[in-house]
């Protein structure tokens, strides 16, 4: 653990991950929502014998299966990524970071992937009711995929269930209740796999907004626009208020994430009339806002649900972090004493006394002389507590923009589905050609929050790997930085020719539509049920 990675490779492997992130999530959000809105439309089928509504299920699982293939293909290298570009993380929570991913790829992934092909070829070959059952499980198994990620992500940003083993230098398991059942991770399983419903509702409605404004497959068009908007309204309710639950759990286990979203620099003594920042430029070096439009009264409910509970401004933070960062020296001192005698039993008690505080000592090492804790000593002492405090500070700028263009898609998806629910279920959407125009080019927003929403959660947990146990810049395997450039371009022209894929086969699948995938007559299809009507005479959702 004395090996210092060089700082160039620990940045671009950090950049590597996460485009390979949020490559990856630009797939994920779909498939989580498609899948349940894919199983309501196939229920009312069975329910009602309607073979419109079978149409639709066909139709739109086309359009999931192409999204499902590609995110598969992106999702596998991340897991070997952890290998190959952080062999240190890797190492020091293996153990329990391995086996959520271990159980994702056996009870989730084959789950999903076996009865992902029942649910495409299955229709004639089974019964409605079974097949019915197998696309749920499709559903269940892509979010049970995201569930046991999480619950891996959710160590990372809120270590629970395991502890530090000074004898074999790694975090060892101590609780698989507690890992499993840790609040960070099951606020953001909630939280994430809502924001997938809402990114299949506005896919879903976005294209059949589409298919209403060029007058095709009204039928189809107008109860999937139903079913969309009616899913997207309580399902942007519920990430709205599951993001309210996450942020008050941030507020207690990661207080400088919390600072850094809010740019709050100093500690409000007056929590009742502390303003809340809807706008800011943060300043990270002068450790300002170098201009703000702040709401008084807002900031202190909003973030702790309490009128009186303080909030620590970003320059207390700083403050509070220093004691941990000098035990953080001294337990590190100690575990090497003890490393290199087992026998040692002083040098490990002194650890036990600190080890709380051992991750701060780690990070100390980047600003020790010679990066040596043991060099450490009265006259240079507070230059590296100063230094290591301020690191433990994520980018702000990044951390307070990134929530706030989460925040702000979030909210304005609500109201395009509040208002296309509306007229959608008075049978007056046709009579807003705007609203649909607005639905169409609005398909973008899901993906917006849901990437900018990773951007908040990751960046706001720097400098850790782990928080507060393992730093960042420790974590990456020792590669050369000609290794890293070239790996980061061939993962960059790699996913850009999924992304390519993506947009390519979704554009041509839902221009084509479902009569000409499925090879049934326009006019039959639109215009009431009976061949040679006029396309639009029957505007009734009740054809069969």
């Amino acid at each position: 653990m004395d090996m210092i990675i060089n700082p160039t490779v620990v940045e671009l492997s950090r950049l590597q991950f996460a485009l390979t992130a949020l490559y990856h999530f630009l797939f994920v959000p779909l498939t989580l929502g498609l899948t349940f809105i894919l199983a309501t439309m196939e229920t009312v089928y069975v329910v009602t014998k309607k073979p419109i509504y079978k149409e639709m299920t066909q139709f739109w699982g086309k359009l999931f299966g192409i999204n499902f293939a590609l995110g598969v293909a992106t999702g596998l290298t991340m897991e070997f990524e952890f290998g190959t570009n952080w062999s240190m993380y890797s190492h020091f929570v293996g153990d329990i970071f391995g086996t959520p991913l271990a159980i994702e790829g056996l009870m989730a992934f084959f789950t999903e992937s076996t009865f992902v092909g029942v649910m495409f070829f299955g229709w004639d070959r089974i019964s409605p009711k079974a097949h019915l059952v197998v696309t749920y499980l499709v559903a269940l198994g892509s979010n049970l995929s995201a569930l046991w990620i999480l619950i891996a992500n959710g160590f990372m940003q809120d270590p629970q269930g395991g502890t530090f083993d000074p004898n074999t230098m790694r975090m060892q398991f101590t609780s698989f209740v507690g890992l499993i059942f840790n609040p960070d991770a099951q606020a953001k399983f909630v939280h994430t796999s809502i924001a997938g419903f809402v990114t299949g509702s506005m896919f879903v409605m976005a294209v059949s907004a589409y298919y209403l404004l060029t007058k095709r497959h009204r039928d189809l068009a107008l109860r999937s626009f139903r079913i969309a908007s009616i899913f997207g309204v309580i399902s942007t309710v519920g990430v709205i208020t599951l993001g309210d639950a996450l942020g008050y759990i941030v507020a207690h286990s990661q207080p400088t994430k919390l600072a850094a979203m809010e740019a709050i620099w100093e500690t409000d003594p007056n929590p009742v009339s502390a303003p809340w920042n809807l706008i800011a430029l943060p300043d990270q070096e002068a450790q300002k806002n170098i201009f703000e439009i702040g709401i008084p009264y807002v900031l202190t409910p909003l973030l702790t649900h309490s009128e009186t509970q303080v909030i620590p401004g970003i320059r207390q933070l700083e403050q509070d972090a220093k004691p941990k960062i000098e035990n953080g020296i001294k337990a590190m001192i100690a575990l090497k004493a003890y490393n290199a005698d087992h026998n040692d039993t002083a040098a490990l008690a002194t650890f036990k006394q600190y080890e709380k505080d051992m991750g701060y000592g780690f990070l100390a090492k980047q600003f020790a002389p010679d990066q040596d804790l043991a060099k450490v000593d009265a006259s240079n002492l507070p230059s590296v507590l100063d230094k290591t405090a301020k690191a433990t500070i994520p980018n702000v700028w990044v951390e307070f923009w990134a929530f706030r263009l989460m925040v702000a898609a979030g909210f304005a998806m609500l109201v395009l589905f509040a208002f296309a629910a509306y007229y959608s279920l008075k049978n007056q959407i046709e009579r807003h050609p705007l609203l649909l125009k607005l639905a169409m080019w609005s398909v973008i927003l899901p993906w917006v929050a849901s990437e900018f929403g990773w951007i908040t959660a990751e960046n706001g947990r720097q400098p850790w790997t782990v928080y507060g146990w393992l730093p960042t810049f420790v974590s990456a395997s020792s590669h050369s930085v000609g290794y890293m450039i070239f790996s980061l371009i061939g993962f960059v022209l790699l996913y850009s020719s999924f992304i390519i894929a993506e947009l390519y086969l979704m554009f041509k699948f839902a221009r084509l539509g479902p009569q000409e995938h499925h090879g049934h007559d326009e006019g039959a299809t639109v215009g009431g049920g009976m061949a040679g009507k006029p396309a639009f005479a029957k505007p009734s959702l009740d054809r069969r």
